[in-house]
C-alpha cells in the first residue's frame, strides 16, 4: 500500500508540475536556441506588423536557407491564429556556403532572423490575442537533427492607429538581425546570362569594379552548387562563371537567386537569357518554392550517372591499389601467415588448394563488405569517415594488439591452436584449415586499413563520395587485388611445384613468423602510449599478461576442456580489462606541439600563410599510419628536403589523423582523399593544390618544391 501512496503522490506531482511546461514564445533545445520575436505590444487592426523567427544556434551548427543547396530542408512555421489575422511566410537573409564535401549547402550559422508579417484584418477583434505556432527544423553540423518546437506568445489587437509600445528584448532583437534580406537590384543595373559549354556566364552591371561576388540559386538542379564560381571584375561590375548542374537537360530561360557582393550587400535578381538588361522581377513561382526545380526542366530527373571512364578508372585503381598492399609493412605479418600456411598445404591436392585460395578471397571480400556497410551506415548519418577509421578508436587498438599478442604466443611455440581444438573433434578439426584461410583474409583487412597504397587514395576518395553502388565497386576491386597474388599462386599448378616441400625446418619458420607478429604489437603499443597516455598502456601489459597466463595453460594441458575454459575467461578478463581501462581514459592525449618546423595544422592557419604569399606544405598523418611513419623518415625528415623547404619560405603543417578530427576529415574530402598518407603542397593565387604520391621519395618532393614559383616571399629569406 505505501507504494502505491508513494506512485500516486508522484502523479499528483506530475500534474501540478504541468503549468511549468506551458508553451513560451522561445525553446532551447540541442544545438540552437529558437524564438518567435514581435517588437510592438500591439496589433492594430487594418494595418501589419513585423515579426520574426530567431534563431541562436552552436559553434559549427546551421540552419538552411530556401534553397538548401545539395541538402537539408529550411525551416518551416505553422500558425493557429485568431480569426482576421494572418501571417505571411518567412522571409529569407542572404545565406552563406557551406562546403560539405562533395556537396555544397546554402544555410546560416551563429544566428539569423527569419522576417515576417502579421496582417490584421480591419474586422479583428479586438483584445488579447494568443498567437501560436508550431515549428520545424533541422540543424547540422557532422550529422543532421530534425528539430520541432511549439512557441506562443499574447500580444493586443487594438483599434487603427493604436499606439504601439515596443516589447524588449524583441525590439532590440529585430532592430539588429532583422533587417538583413536582399534587397531588388537598382534599376540603373544590368544583367544577364548566356550559355557556355560547361554551364553559364552571368554578367551583371552596377555601375563599379565589383571584386567579390557570389551567386546563391533559388532554382534547385540548375547550377553544381560545388563548383567554385569564377570571377572576373569588369569596369561596370562582374562577370561569374557557373558550371551547369548534371541533370540539366535544358538552359532554363532564366536565372533566378540572390548575389552577394562586397561590403555585405545582397541583391535578388532575375537575369534574362542574352546581353545584359535592366532587372527584371523575379518569378512568383521561383519565390514560392526553391525546392520546386527550373521551369524548363522535367519533375522527376533521374539521378545523375556516374561517368563510366571514372568509374572504371576508379575500380582500375583500387585494385592496383590493393596488389600493393600486399606489399606495405602493415600487410607484412599476414603475408608471412599466409606464406606459412601455403607451404604447409603444398602436399596437398591441387583442388583443395584452390579452394584455400577461394576460402581466403571470401575473407578479404566478406570483410571488405562489412567495412563498405559501416562506412555507408555512417556516411548516412552524417558522419565523414575515412579508410582505417577504425584505429582512431582506443578499445579497437587495445583488442587488435591482444590479439596479434596471442597470436604471436602461439606461433612461437608456447601452445598449439590446432591441438586445443582437436579436443572438440576430428569434424572440426578437419574444418581448421578452411577456417583458418578464411579469418587469414579477415586479419589481412583488418591490418591492411591503416595503410594506403600507391593509387588507392583517389579512388578510395572517389568511392565514399559516389552512390552506394559505386562505393560497392571500387571496394569490391580493392579487395580482389589484395587476394590476387594468393589466389593466382593457387590457381596455378605449376607455380605451386616451386614451393618446399614440408619438413622439420616448417617448424622453425613458424617460429619465425611470430617476429614481424610481435613487431606488430609493439608498434600498436607506440600508437595507445603515443595517443592516450601511460594508463592505457599499463592497462595493455596487464591483458598481455593474462594472455601469456592463458597461453601457457594451453600450452601445459592442451585436450584439457578445463583448460580451455580457463583460456576462454582470461580472454573475457582481457575484453573486459580493456572496456574498463578506456573508462577511465577521460580524453585523449594533447598532441604534440611544434617540433622541427612542423606546426599543427589548422585550416585558418593554411589560409593566412597563403595570404600572406607563403606557400604552404600539409602532410596528412596519422601514428596508427606505418605508410606515412615510413614518408616522414625516408623523405620529409631528410636534410636535403628541409634545407628546400627552409630555401623556398614552405609553410609546414602537420594534420595529425590519429584521433578523429571532423575539420581534417573535411580538409582530406577537399582534396578528394578519405584516409592517410595524403601530401598537399598550396601554392599562394591557385585555387587548387599540388597532390603528391602516397608514397614519398625525396626526389617526389624536391621537385614540387623546385615547381614553386620564385616569388618575392619565397626568396626573401
Amino acid at each position: 500500500m505505501r507504494i502505491l501512496h508513494r506512485i500516486f503522490g508522484l502523479f499528483c506531482l506530475l500534474f501540478a508540475a504541468l503549468p511549468a511546461f506551458a508553451t513560451s514564445n522561445s525553446a532551447d533545445v540541442p544545438h540552437l536556441h529558437v524564438q518567435l520575436v514581435i517588437p510592438s505590444s500591439t496589433l492594430a487592426q487594418g494595418q501589419a506588423a513585423k515579426a520574426g523567427l530567431y534563431f541562436k544556434l552552436e559553434p559549427g551548427w546551421h540552419v538552411y536557407w530556401e534553397n538548401a543547396g545539395d541538402s537539408g530542408e529550411p525551416p518551416h512555421l505553422k500558425w493557429t491564429l485568431p480569426a482576421g489575422v494572418t501571417a505571411t511566410p518567412i522571409e529569407f537573409p542572404a545565406p552563406q556556403r557551406l562546403p560539405l564535401p562533395p556537396l555544397m549547402d546554402f544555410g546560416y550559422e551563429n544566428e539569423v532572423l527569419f522576417p515576417f508579417t502579421f496582417q490584421v484584418a480591419p474586422s479583428a477583434q479586438q483584445g488579447s490575442a494568443v498567437l501560436h505556432a508550431k515549428v520545424d527544423w533541422l540543424v547540422c553540423r557532422e550529422v543532421c537533427i530534425p528539430g520541432k518546437a511549439e512557441l506562443e506568445t499574447t500580444r493586443t489587437i487594438a483599434a487603427s492607429g493604436a499606439a504601439a509600445t515596443p516589447v524588449e528584448p524583441d525590439a532590440s532583437l529585430y532592430a539588429r538581425v532583422g533587417d538583413k534580406l536582399p534587397q531588388p537590384l537598382p534599376s540603373s543595373a544590368k544583367l544577364g546570362f548566356e550559355p557556355t559549354p560547361t554551364g553559364f556566364r552571368l554578367t551583371v552591371e552596377t555601375g563599379q569594379r565589383e571584386t567579390q561576388a557570389a551567386f546563391f540559386p533559388i532554382d534547385q538542379l540548375v547550377i553544381d552548387n560545388p563548383s567554385p564560381q569564377k570571377l572576373t571584375p569588369t569596369v561596370k561590375g562582374f562577370t561569374l562563371d557557373l558550371k551547369k548542374d548534371a541533370n540539366l537537360t535544358a538552359n532554363p530561360a532564366q536565372l533566378n537567386g540572390v548575389i552577394e557582393l562586397a561590403g555585405n550587400r545582397a541583391y535578388e535578381i532575375s537575369a534574362a537569357k542574352g546581353k545584359p538588361a535592366a532587372p527584371q522581377p523575379i518569378p512568383v513561382a521561383a519565390t514560392q518554392s526553391a525546392s520546386a526545380p527550373a521551369a524548363t526542366e522535367q519533375s522527376a530527373a533521374p539521378a545523375a550517372p556516374q561517368s563510366p571512364l571514372n568509374l572504371w578508372k576508379s575500380t582500375a585503381l583500387a585494385f592496383l591499389g590493393g596488389l600493393i598492399l600486399n606489399l606495405m609493412p602493415c600487410v607484412f605479418p599476414v603475408l608471412f601467415l599466409k606464406g606459412l600456411g601455403l607451404v604447409q598445404s603444398s602436399a596437398e591436392e591441387r583442388s583443395r588448394l584452390r579452394i584455400h585460395g577461394f576460402v581466403y578471397t571470401a575473407g578479404i571480400l566478406v570483410s571488405f563488405w562489412a567495412l563498405v556497410a559501416a562506412l555507408l551506415a555512417l556516411r548516412t548519418a552524417g558522419s565523414r569517415l575515412g579508410w582505417g577509421f577504425q584505429f582512431q578508436s582506443p578499445v579497437f587498438l587495445m583488442l587488435m594488439a591482444a590479439l596479434l599478442f596471442f597470436l604471436g604466443l602461439s606461433l612461437a611455440g608456447q601452445f598449439e591452436i590446432g591441438l586445443t581444438l582437436t579436443s572438440t573433434g576430428n569434424s572440426l578439426a578437419q574444418k581448421h584449415g578452411f577456417t583458418g584461410s578464411f579469418f587469414t583474409g579477415v586479419l589481412a583487412v583488418i591490418v591492411a586499413t591503416p595503410c594506403t597504397a600507391p593509387f588507392m587514395g583517389a579512388a578510395i576518395g572517389y568511392a565514399l563520395a559516389a552512390p552506394a553502388i559505386v562505393t560497392f565497386a571500387v571496394f569490391t576491386a580493392l579487395a580482389l587485388g589484395l587476394a590476387a597474388p594468393y589466389v593466382a599462386l593457387t590457381l596455378q599448378p605449376a607455380w605451386t611445384r616451386l614451393l618446399p616441400k614440408p619438413g622439420a625446418w616448417m617448424e622453425v619458420l613458424r617460429q619465425a613468423v611470430s617476429v614481424p607478429i610481435f613487431a606488430t604489437v609493439i608498434w600498436l603499443a607506440w600508437v595507445i602510449a603515443e595517443s592516450y597516455g601511460a594508463t592505457l598502456l599499463a592497462a595493455l601489459l596487464v591483458v598481455f599478461l593474462v594472455l601469456a597466463i592463458a597461453g601457457w595453460f594451453l600450452g601445459r594441458w592442451p585436450t584439457k576442456r578445463w583448460s580451455a575454459g580457463i583460456a576462454a575467461f582470461a580472454l573475457f578478463v582481457s575484453a573486459f580489462s580493456v572496456y574498463a581501462a578506456n573508462a577511465f581514459v577521460s580524453a585523449p592525449t594533447e598532441q604534440s606541439a611544434q617540433t622541427g618546423g612542423w606546426q599543427p595544422w589548422s585550416q585558418s592557419a593554411v589560409e593566412k600563410n597563403l595570404a600572406a604569399g607563403r606557400p604552404v606544405f600539409v602532410d596528412f598523418t596519422a601514428k596508427w599510419c606505418l605508410s606515412c611513419q615510413v614518408n616522414e623518415r625516408i623523405a620529409l625528415s631528410r636534410p636535403e628536403v628541409q634545407q628546400a623547404f627552409a630555401a623556398s619560405n614552405v609553410a609546414l603543417f602537420r594534420a595529425d589523423w590519429t584521433q578523429h578530427d571532423e575539420s581534417i576529415a573535411e580538409a582530406l574530402q577537399k582534396l578528394g582523399r578519405s584516409g592517410v598518407p595524403a601530401y598537399a603542397l598550396y601554392t599562394p593565387g591557385q585555387s587548387n593544390p599540388q597532390l603528391l604520391p602516397e608514397a614519398l621519395t625525396p626526389g617526389i618532393v624536391l621537385d614540387a618544391i623546385n615547381s614553386l614559383p620564385k616569388t618575392a616571399a619565397s626568396i626573401g629569406r
